[in-house]
């Protein structure tokens, strides 16, 4: 399958350029056109899937072009028409000359993104295959330099066809990721099979991942079901010792035979995989093996600390896209809250940023989310018992968080000095004596450790 190609016709040339590098970041073909006779010279040679389409232009406006599209019988994929200062009564023109949506200028990234979206999946229905049964996943959001990374990874990495594991914190979003590797690979117009660590137990994983005959009837396994497609196989360090074996085992010999048959069958999936970073001694064990045995390339999803620059336009994204799904109030995000939650550590990631939109979403009030209103919520959660990088010290007052600092900051250091005391002094730069009084008063058992 080819990637989806996208023409933006518009006079204004920064408009063209900012759609042009947001889209082909996207991972998507883009054409541009600066007027009708421009755009008519690309659609001769291309076949665009979504047009974006100016309406207010100097030669022929949108409408018109819109509509000489109609006549011709050449209104075969959607039309995005844009304005900056529209009517009701243009829109309504619009949409009666089958323009699939009509959207405001200056357009909102998750805006973009969703009305993209959303015009794919309309156009699988009018051209069957060439989009593929698969859905086209909203890439990474974010300007940072880490998203960019990712993104840029991710593009490189789905065009080879190996398998993949995803390596991440809880809530950092590998299942996104992986549908997204999915989307960009030439295998997207297969199926994508998601496997949870959780839903195999060893009473019946060999018949639920192999398949089982009955009868001289197959009943298909998830290897099946993914045959050409990408079978991704979430949170793999919970899978037990039994279907960890069974797993290598297959995928090693490139076939698997369903239980009561004797015929041996092709394996013929991409395997895509995804494991928590600070996994227990077995689990750990088990996704270096499979790395190595199968020759994964490893992707690590950074934590959103990580690229905490990119909060604003997460929470923008997760405001639109929570109260389109769920049909609730726009809110916004005061400067000051935005600001606020730049700093939080986020221990759940981007899971817990969704899970607070929709929090506030769902609440109501007035359109313009306050700290004040923030801060309400934040404390909700409670104090966090997570390391010190995790730990939402903003929240607490001065000499508090002065104090959780400096105990977990000595606590790890401590460890390192394999409980010696003397070296902790040296390395943290304190003297002793003092040293010991600061111990003591922050509650650190320093006693089980010799000294030097």
């Amino acid at each position: 399958m080819s990637t989806p190609r996208i023409l933006v016709i518009d006079d204004e040339a920064d408009i063209r350029q900012t759609l042009r590098q947001v889209l082909t970041d996207e991972g998507y073909v883009v054409d541009v056109a600066a007027d009708a006779a421009a755009a008519r010279t690309v659609r001769a040679t291309t076949t665009p899937d979504i047009i974006f389409l100016d309406i207010w232009m100097p030669d022929v406006d949108g409408i018109t072009l819109l509509r000489e599209w109609q006549a011709q019988g050449a209104l075969n994929c959607p039309v995005i028409m844009m304005s900056g200062h529209g009517t009701v009564e243009t829109a309504v023109e619009a949409t009666r000359l089958g323009a699939f949506d009509f959207v405001e200028k200056p357009l909102s990234l998750a805006k973009l993104l969703s009305v993209v979206e959303r015009a794919l999946k309309s156009s699988l229905g009018q051209r069957g295959s060439r989009l593929g049964p698969s859905r086209v996943e909203v890439a990474p959001v974010g300007k940072s330099q880490v998203m960019q990374q990712m993104r840029a990874r991710m593009s490189q990495v789905a065009a080879t066809q190996s398998g993949v594991l995803f390596i991440g914190e809880v809530g950092s979003g590998r299942d996104a990721y992986a549908r997204y590797l999915h989307s960009l690979s030439p295998l997207n117009t297969a199926v994508f099979v998601s496997v949870a660590g959780g839903s195999l137990d060893d009473s019946h994983a060999s018949a639920r991942l192999r398949g089982i005959e009955r009868s001289g009837e197959l009943e298909l396994g998830l290897y099946e079901q993914a045959a050409d497609g990408t079978l991704f196989l979430n949170d793999i360090g919970s899978f037990s010792a039994e279907v960890q074996r069974m797993l290598l085992a297959d995928m090693k010999a490139g076939a698997y035979t369903p239980v009561n048959s004797t015929r041996p069958r092709p394996l013929t999936v991409r395997l895509v995989c995804s494991a928590q970073s600070g996994l227990g001694d077995g689990a750990q064990q088990f996704v270096r093996d499979l790395a190595i045995y199968l020759n994964l390339v490893t992707i690590h999803v950074p934590p959103l600390r990580d690229y905490a620059e990119d909060v604003p336009d997460l929470l923008r994204y997760y405001v639109d896209r929570l109260a389109d799904e769920y049909r609730l109030s726009l809110r916004r995000f005061s400067v000051a809250a935005q600001n606020r939650l730049r700093n939080y550590p986020w221990p759940a990631n981007v899971r817990e940023l969704r899970n607070l939109v929709h929090r506030l979403l769902v609440a109501g009030g007035e359109p313009e989310i306050s700290l004040q209103e923030l801060e309400g919520e934040l404390s909700k959660q409670g104090q966090s018992q997570e390391a010190l990088v995790k730990q939402d010290l903003l929240a607490l007052p001065l000499r508090e968080a002065r104090e959780a600092f400096e105990r977990a900051y000595l606590q790890q250091q401590l460890l390192l000095c394999n409980g010696k005391v003397g070296l902790l002094a040296k390395r943290v730069g304190m003297e002793r004596t003092h040293l010991y009084r600061k111990l003591r008063a922050l509650g650190i058992d320093f006693r089980h450790g010799s000294d030097d």
